[in-house]
């Protein structure tokens, strides 16, 4: 769906369908439908997967997190307001808080964030577990390779081990 021209006398388009207005990063758009899903929304407003949508909530309230598969109802009496905001959570790993700024992490992240380093050597094992992550991945176990989505507060516990 691109932007589309309004008839300022009776709220429909050139052709008399009926449209709504909201605006994306405080850019102008219009739909034809009652409801658009987060994942409409960033694709019209090209918003990048790094990013949360938010819908703009009037203060002392907070904006709203619109995830790809929630639906908003645009038929609401006011023109809703979405804006875009970088990633920033917090990942606590080994009992510190450590910042994250991507939906996902992998095994060797992990491990930079607990030790500073990674290192490759045959002789060192990682253990690397996880709680309190989202629906897609609650908890368990990472292994070389491997990756998993992120959320705020998402505990992560890694130990090195030296067969030598």
């Amino acid at each position: 769906m691109t932007k589309m021209i309004k008839n300022e006398k009776t709220g429909g388009d050139e052709h008399g369908k009926h449209v709504l207005r909201f605006t994306i990063n405080k850019n102008e758009f219009e739909w034809e439908h009652q409801y658009i899903t987060g994942a409409e929304i960033r694709n019209l407003g090209n918003i990048p997967p790094e990013e949360e949508l938010f819908l703009a909530i009037k203060r002392p309230w907070e904006d709203e997190k619109i995830d790809n598969e929630i639906k908003v109802d645009l038929a609401r009496p006011e023109v809703e307001h979405f804006i875009s905001k970088p990633r920033t959570i917090r990942l606590i790993i080994n009992g510190r808080e450590k910042p994250w700024d991507k939906e996902k992490i992998n095994y060797e992240q992990v491990v930079i964030l607990a030790f500073g380093t990674y290192d490759n050597n045959p002789n060192i094992v990682y253990t690397v577990t996880y709680d309190r992550g989202p629906h897609e991945n609650k908890e368990g176990t990472m292994v070389k390779g491997s990756q998993v989505i992120t959320k705020n507060k998402m505990v992560f516990n890694v130990t090195a081990t030296n067969r030598s």
